[in-house]
């Protein structure tokens, strides 16, 4: 708590970032962090709950008070002012609907206004602030005007203008660094028409996927996308930063889907809908640990003939389910980040084929020496060697397949391949190497 004080007291308003203050609220005990958040500028403090983690959020709305969270509301862009209302409500919808009818109107307008896309269209990302110019103006006049938003503070983070025509449409897009090296005396368009430049802009419309969105920041390398209606009617801009969010929520969905955990109730307090989402895959992986132990059953009578085959075995269905999970991951990572198409199906399972194949015969090779030596039964090497080949085979082609198919249906692939290919690797591990021995060796 002392820490924050002299943080505060050493520096003024302006000067304060929300990361840092972040940084030292996390540090806090619960006490300490409700007397620290008071302490907080009120310019700052919207900024502050969206950057913390969720946990946290309930504790900044128990010691504010509704005017106090309104200002917050009221500093945010579009985009943040809907996010903070929205956590808000799952909070206490009584107090976000006092905060939400003690907005001015704009403000109101606007969070409705977002309210209305799906969670998935980009609209609901995008935020109402934007810098726009018809063509006809001159340069120096949009410059002066600029200047007197952002003195103002009616303008933040702006690297773009957006030219539009009387009815709003937008036309071009152009970053600020260009229009400093216009002819100031000119017009925009005049000097669009000198310019050897393109400032066609690249449009991501309202309705459309984020993650189409996404894709688009990721391959034109992109600060900034303007948002459109159907009738090319500008709405609004999607900033990188918010793109940086849905990223790292998308990336951290896909792990805890590997895991089988459920990333909303991880990131809720409530341990009851953690514990419930997480035995419910726990429950399912009991069911696919009885479908193998059923295998092992078959080959009762060839375990109880030699006990080597119980020390070995479970050696290749390890190896098998960590060469599945190389290929899991790999092919799980490269769908997200887009780098697989449609016609990269073949390619991928190909690819991972020949690596399982590889590795197959590496590993029988030396397990099989070791096993001869071990034991000193030359046919043991061979039919544990052969067992490994099958296996990491069926890992690398299950790993590689049952992603692809999961996007091809339009499922996160993440979700369930773990279980399938556990399943898969324990079941063919066990099987091979136990049907082989029964056949070799007994």
């Amino acid at each position: 708590m002392n820490k924050f004080k002299k943080y505060v007291k050493s520096h003024n308003a302006n000067e304060m970032h929300p990361a840092e203050i972040v940084k030292i609220l996390k540090d806090l005990n619960d006490k300490d962090f409700s007397a620290a958040i008071r302490l907080v500028p009120n310019d700052l403090v919207g900024d502050v709950a969206l950057a913390l983690p969720d946990r946290y959020f309930d504790d900044v709305v128990e010691n504010l008070s509704v005017d106090e969270l309104s200002h917050a509301v009221s500093e945010l862009e579009s985009d943040d002012q809907l996010e903070f209302m929205q956590e808000l409500e799952d909070v206490d919808e009584n107090v976000a609907s006092k905060v939400f009818n003690t907005l001015d109107a704009e403000d109101k307008q606007e969070i409705t206004e977002l309210k209305k896309y799906d969670e998935n269209d980009a609209g609901a990302y995008m935020q109402f602030e934007v810098f726009t110019a018809h063509e006809e103006e001159i340069v120096q006049d949009v410059i002066k005007r600029f200047a007197k938003l952002r003195k103002e503070n009616e303008l933040e983070n702006v690297q773009n203008l957006f030219t539009v025509d009387d009815n709003n449409k937008l036309l071009h897009i152009i970053g600020l660094d260009d229009l400093l090296i216009f002819d100031f005396t000119k017009s925009i368009a005049q000097n669009i028409a000198l310019s050897e430049e393109s400032f066609e802009a690249k449009v991501a419309k309202d309705t459309e996927d984020i993650k189409d969105v996404v894709n688009y920041f990721k391959e034109y390398d992109f600060s900034v996308m303007p948002v459109v209606n159907e009738d090319g009617t500008l709405l609004g801009r999607i900033t990188s930063d918010d793109i940086y969010d849905i990223i790292n929520e998308h990336a951290t969905e896909q792990m805890y889907n590997l895991a089988g955990v459920d990333d909303e109730a991880e990131e809720d307090e409530d341990i009851l809908r953690a514990t419930q989402k997480r035995a419910t895959w726990l429950g399912i992986n009991l069911l696919t640990a009885i479908a193998a132990s059923l295998v092992i059953g078959l080959f009762s009578e060839t375990l109880h003939a030699m006990v080597a085959l119980a020390v070995l075995m479970p050696i290749v269905a390890s190896m098998g389910g960590n060469a599945g999970t190389q290929s899991l991951t790999v092919v799980v990572r490269q769908l997200a980040l887009g780098e697989i198409s449609q016609k990269d199906g073949y390619r991928t399972v190909k690819k991972e084929l020949i690596i399982s194949s590889i590795n197959g015969v590496l590993f029988a090779f030396v397990i099989g020496v070791i096993a001869w030596l071990w034991f000193d039964i030359p046919l043991l090497g061979l039919v544990i060697g052969m067992s490994m080949i099958i296996n990491l085979l069926m890992a690398g082609f299950f790993g590689s397949t049952v992603p692809l198919l999961l996007k091809y249906f339009g499922i996160d692939p993440a979700i369930g391949s773990t279980v399938i290919l556990t399943t898969v690797t324990d079941v063919v591990g066990f099987f091979s190497f136990l049907a082989l021995a029964k056949y070799i060796l007994l």
